[in-house]
């Protein structure tokens, strides 16, 4: 579960050359930032991402035009600053060493993150074996990133932070990656998987859209 800026757009006009020119920088609102450029053949849109450098990473799906992407990521420059300072901020913070409000209470970040690995792992296999599903290993991470994720193996990662969040929310975290297990994708029959174990995934979902981001 991935968080970045995306938008859909045209794959621009036909006569730009796909393999256009990839510059290494890119100039966005006057200020230089490094570039990267990322063809994805599953991609369906431009994504545009901060990298935990500082730099921007660029996907462009596989039949639109690297040109148009990069007009796309001129435009973003309210995003990038915006982005740029919250990054730097978070930083500072982890620097710092400071707390996290955890079940209404300043607890230092190390202390949460224990608990997490306490608590998270039992659940995630409790909701397996709820389920029908059989789970190799759960481990705790400290992505950036993503909420979860699921291997080939049946081994799912989950973020410590899962343990900030409501229980639905968490819950439906631990349940989206259990789906992925039976649908490796996000299709309709993945959808409908995740709506008969968990009901509420869509409130979940307007959760994680409010409020995801502040935890990250």
């Amino acid at each position: 579960m991935a968080f970045g800026f995306q938008i859909r757009l045209p794959w621009g006009d036909p006569r730009t050359p796909r393999r256009a020119a990839v510059p290494a920088t890119i100039d966005v609102d006057g200020r230089a930032w490094p570039l990267t450029v990322v063809r994805h053949h599953k991609a369906r849109r431009y994504v545009l991402r901060m990298t935990d450098a500082g730099g921007l990473r660029l996907t462009v799906p596989r039949r639109a035009s690297v040109e148009a992407g990069l007009r796309f990521v001129r435009t973003q420059g309210v995003w990038i600053t915006r982005e740029h300072t919250r990054r730097q901020t978070h930083a500072t913070t982890k620097a710092a060493g400071a707390a996290v409000m955890f079940r209404g209470v300043e607890t230092p970040m190390a202390t949460v993150r224990a608990i997490a690995a306490d608590e998270l792992p039992p659940r995630c296999l409790e909701l397996a074996a709820l389920h029908g599903q059989t789970v190799r290993r759960v481990s705790i991470r400290n992505q950036r990133s993503r909420w979860g994720s699921c291997s080939s193996t049946g081994t799912i990662a989950l973020n410590w932070r899962l343990v900030l969040m409501p229980a639905f929310v968490s819950d439906y975290i631990m349940l989206h990656e259990l789906m992925h297990m039976r649908q490796p994708n996000h299709s309709r029959a993945f959808w409908r998987e995740v709506a008969i174990v968990c009901p509420d995934w869509r409130e979940a979902e307007r959760w994680l859209k409010t409020h995801g981001r502040e935890l990250l």
